[in-house]
């Protein structure tokens, strides 16, 4: 399960251009924490402080208790704006999280035991269609990553998201029929080998 990350802020007052400006140049990163049912409440996160949470990682799947000036909301982020030329925090959005909320996030996939696939130690590649599953789980359950082992697969074999096995209490959320997370495809000079030959095949 995903560790919940632990972030201080501070409540805010002013709205609108100006004053997201003004705090942007005081070191801070204008928010807003919304949803539950409850009214939204406009917050400012130290810049540093958002730089880093934003860049760690799975930033968009993990817990936060976010400490508004002493007051705790649970929270998880679901959207952030950098700047375009520099790349800094402008503007963070999270969404409370009720007790026993089912949430949609971005799960991680990790491929283990490449050295027992026939395909891979034949050279062929590993082909990665997504690096991520989109999956709807416990908002106290996110799942830190799901494991796809690639024992025993050969050149040409595929791993659907029927293929594995889904942490406990998850479920697909994309709109694709059974999801194709990866595909073993066969080294080019393989692949050359094979053309060249129906080439010869066919000239005569």
């Amino acid at each position: 399960m995903a560790e919940t990350k632990v972030l201080k802020a501070q409540a805010r007052d002013g709205v609108g251009k100006g004053a997201a400006r003004e705090l942007r140049r005081q070191g801070l990163v204008p928010a807003v924490i919304y949803g539950d049912k409850q009214p939204p409440v406009t917050i400012a996160l130290a810049y540093k402080d958002a730089y880093k949470h934003i860049y760690a990682g799975g930033f968009l799947s993990h817990m936060i208790d976010l400490d508004v000036d002493g007051t705790v909301h649970r929270v998880i982020p679901r959207d952030y704006q950098l700047d375009p030329v520099k790349d800094f925090p402008l503007h963070v959005d999270f969404l409370r999280v009720g007790k026993g909320s089912k949430l949609n996030v971005q799960v991680h996939v990790n491929f283990i035991n490449e050295d027992a696939s026939p395909g891979l130690k034949r050279g062929g590649t590993l082909n990665i269609v997504h690096h991520t599953l989109d999956l709807t789980v416990a908002a106290d359950n996110i799942p830190e990553e799901v494991t796809v082992d690639l024992t025993g697969l050969d050149i040409g074999d595929s791993i659907h998201i029927s293929n594995i096995q889904l942490p406990a209490g998850a479920t697909d959320h994309s709109h694709e029929e059974d999801v194709t997370i990866a595909t073993i495809v066969a080294p080019s000079a393989l692949k050359s080998a094979g053309t060249d030959g129906e080439g010869e095949a066919q000239a005569e």
